[in-house]
């Protein structure tokens, strides 16, 4: 099975990664299931990248419903070390228009059915998430937006919302009042699991509407963002064909060690079944023991 060591995460619109040769489809099996679909892996340059359509090619999944322990463990164990995200949002600020991108630092979780941990059932782990984004990855999609001549937004708090309904304008009008930037359904559990499995995680959030908040535009419809994203898709295609083959690696990133002083049970004293389930996630620790 080839490896792969940069993956990407398409939403809504992107199925597919142009410019990618040697393609393989590898299907995967994890201990928390099936991920979301097959994952291609292809070349680009001199780097392998693993691309795994989120909601399914055809989008069969809806955002409560993806298998993200499965995506993440699926993507950790074929090598990958740096995950670009792809996210359909929706703007809370005047500034921020539909077609444009946003590049979030921050993250608010208001999201409520969906398993966030791989540490669990006898093994305690306590990452931290004070930056929920990687840095170096954020830099480059700025950088590459920019060179692309994408209107990106730097910075901004990106709400995870349950979905799959859209907000009342009363929720619209509470995230507002935290000083939130854009909304959508699907960054978290995302950014906490990679941050588990010391991948490095950023998001490209491409913005298709004003929410319900604007009193000027029309409420939130599917039509609406499908007619948007239809331009995201096209500039989120152009940013990450351009990205892809002049990533850094993760050398001097501390994403690669997020677990090195988080996990509080004693590594030496866990069950086998422990470690066969979390393999790759742990296997650099159980080593050392």
């Amino acid at each position: 099975m080839k490896k792969a060591t940069i993956g990407i995460i398409g939403g809504s619109g992107l199925y597919h990664i142009d410019g990618l040769s040697e393609l393989e489809e590898i299907s995967i099996q994890t201990p928390y299931g099936n991920p979301s679909d097959k994952i291609t892996i292809g070349k680009i340059g001199s780097e392998y990248i693993g691309f795994l359509p989120r909601h399914g090619k055809g989008h069969t999944i809806n955002p409560s419903e993806v298998p993200y322990k499965a995506n993440i463990y699926a993507l950790k164990s074929i090598g990958v070390k740096q995950i670009l995200s792809v996210s359909a949002v929706g703007s809370l600020d005047v500034k921020i228009k539909p077609q444009d991108m946003m590049i979030p630092d921050q993250l608010i979780d208001r999201t409520k059915e969906r398993p966030s941990t791989f540490f669990e059932k006898g093994i305690v782990a306590h990452v931290g998430m004070a930056e929920p984004f990687c840095p170096t990855l954020r830099e480059m999609l700025i950088e590459y937006a920019e060179v692309n001549e994408v209107e990106v937004h730097k910075k901004g708090t990106y709400v995870v919302m349950e979905g799959p309904s859209f907000s009342t304008k009363a929720e619209s009008q509470l995230y507002r009042s935290w000083n939130a930037s854009v909304i959508g359904m699907t960054a978290l559990p995302e950014a906490k699991l990679a941050r588990e499995a010391e991948i490095c995680y950023a998001t490209l959030a491409c913005v298709t509407d004003y929410d319900v908040w604007h009193e000027d535009f029309e409420n939130v419809t599917v039509e609406m963002v499908i007619k948007n994203l239809q331009s995201n898709v096209a500039n989120s295609r152009k940013i990450l064909t351009s990205i892809l083959p002049n990533l850094p690696n993760q050398k001097k990133c501390k994403c690669k060690n997020s677990l090195e002083s988080a996990i509080i049970t004693n590594i030496n004293s866990l069950e086998s079944q422990v470690i066969n389930r979390l393999g790759p996630i742990i296997n650099n620790y159980i080593n050392k023991k």
